[in-house]
């Protein structure tokens, strides 16, 4: 009998044939968690009388949501972390280091690995064909003490991808205006925000070869918007040329999907109907065409997040901020993912152009995105992000709305001052 993605991965975990519905315990590969979750994760172990982990070189702690701190009390937070990490071994990655789940994808997750974070969107390393999936400190912490975690089997919905997303030619990291974002953005709009509830979302189909993997990380990142455990991709050639450019091609295994496997449902996208997608305010689901939000105008514009902060997003801003400016009492505020995404995108003068059309660069990490520092917007703000939430008080203030959209549709909109279809600019 076929075997979904999912079950593939928990099956081999557990040694032995699973389906969903089933209990397993399996062994985890990486346990993470940030200084936002952290703080109480280590608690947790210490109240369970560990004071460390059975994995500690497979234990990393991530300071990127304040990152660097803006108050007293995250510093000493961050001072605790620190310690715990030094005295029990664990892995530390510290402040401009850049957001966990990017640095998860360059450094650490590999396909058919099992991984657990105190985060809600650890979801993105499903790009790369791992079981990755958020929990709450407890359980993480629980993970961390004892190298294994307890798990339900989803269900798996299936997405087949076909077609290719309309662009102006076949370079996709420079010339793309409809991206994997509104591919996401219009996947949730269609199941809900719960639709895929404690289920697998599982992405393949001939549509599969259009999305690079920056571009998997991005959907795989959003699928827990729709309520998904995990969302999982293949493991294929793209898969092992992306572990190659991080220096990690050891690292890469074949993960098939299987032509038998069963679904709870299926869904199907054709990637070149997609257009300009934005998510309205307060949920990710609310979603519309960009240009039948033409007019709404914005104080903010967000380019970066665990989203859409890669080498590729900053490169399609930089295109399109190209020779412009940033519209007249409008801040761009721009994160990038990682310390390796920022050198880069100097090196290749993305960050120049970028800087030259009026945009504030930050320290690698989450910056505005979680509302704690650098970017919380005044009463009555409008801030067009390119992150993966939306909910009202997001950004650091409840009176503020956000928008979620594409850099392509981000740089756009920053350009004109006003939500803008990139097809639409002149």
């Amino acid at each position: 009998m076929g075997q979904t993605l999912a079950e593939k991965i928990l099956s081999r975990k557990a040694g032995y044939d699973v389906r969903p519905g089933d209990i397993v315990v399996v062994d985890v590969d990486w346990a993470y968690a940030q200084d936002g979750t952290a703080p109480l994760t280590i608690r947790e172990l210490q109240g369970l009388g560990v004071d460390g982990a059975a994995k500690p070189e497979r234990s990393i702690f991530f300071i990127d949501h304040a990152s660097p701190s803006p108050r007293q009390e995250l510093s000493n937070d961050h001072l605790f972390i620190r310690q715990f990490a030094r005295r029990t071994g664990s892995r530390i990655h510290d402040v401009g280091d850049g957001i966990c789940h990017q640095l998860a994808a360059e450094r650490y997750v590999r396909p058919w690995d099992v991984v657990i974070g105190a985060d809600s969107h650890t979801c993105m390393g499903g790009a790369l064909g791992a079981f990755a999936t958020g929990m709450g400190s407890t359980d993480v912490a629980v993970g961390m003490a004892l190298g294994k975690t307890w798990l339900r089997v989803p269900e798996t919905i299936g997405v087949r991808l076909v077609g290719r997303f309309p662009g102006w030619g076949d370079n996709r990291e420079t010339t793309a205006y409809i991206s994997a974002k509104d591919l996401v953005l219009y996947l949730i709009g269609r199941l809900g925000a719960d639709g895929a509830a404690y289920q697998a979302l599982e992405f393949f189909g001939p549509g599969l070869e259009a999305l690079t993997i920056p571009e998997r990380l991005t959907v795989a990142n959003m699928s827990v918007e729709a309520g998904a455990k995990v969302g999982l991709f293949p493991s294929d050639k793209k898969t092992r040329e992306y572990l190659k450019g991080q220096d990690r091609e050891v690292d890469w295994l074949a993960l098939e999907e299987d032509p038998e496997a069963r679904y709870a449902r299926l869904a199907e996208i054709d990637l070149s109907r997609l257009e300009p997608m934005v998510a309205r305010p307060h949920m990710v689901d609310n979603v519309a065409s960009a240009r039948t939000l033409k007019g709404i105008r914005v104080n903010q514009v967000f380019l970066g997040s665990c989203t859409n902060g890669r080498l590729e997003d900053l490169a399609l801003a930089a295109q399109i901020l190209q020779g412009r400016r940033v519209a007249r009492g409008v801040r761009l505020v721009v994160g990038p993912a990682s310390r390796k995404v920022l050198l880069e995108a100097m090196d290749r003068g993305y960050i120049k152009t970028l800087v030259e059309a009026g945009a504030t660069v930050l320290s690698p990490g989450c910056g505005p995105c979680v509302g704690v520092h650098a970017g919380i917007l005044g009463d009555g703000e409008v801030s067009l992000n390119t992150s993966n939430r939306n909910f009202q008080g997001r950004m650091g203030n409840p009176k503020g709305e956000i928008y979620l959209a594409s850099p392509a549709v981000a740089a756009a909109t920053a350009v004109t001052g006003e939500i803008t279809d990139p097809r639409d600019m002149e």
